[in-house]
């Protein structure tokens, strides 16, 4: 019974490895000059909000220290 449980465990990993290549095969992959711009957009995209919020925090630590100072 174990023989048998592990021949068809076996025969689905093999079947879901030849479902997934199939699938790959199906996705329309971004081309290198996409991924540097989409990349580059994230770069700005994070320093815009790190800066954003840097300029927050240090506003916010002013006020409060002023506040209570």
């Amino acid at each position: 019974m174990a023989k048998a449980q592990s021949i068809s465990r076996m025969d689905a990993i093999k079947n879901f490895v030849r479902e997934a290549k199939a699938e790959l095969k199906k996705v329309a992959w971004p081309t290198k000059r996409q991924v540097w711009y989409w990349t580059l957009v994230v770069i700005v995209f994070t320093l815009c909000v790190s800066i954003y919020l840097g300029v927050i925090d240090f506003v916010l630590a002013w006020f409060f220290t002023w506040l209570l100072g």
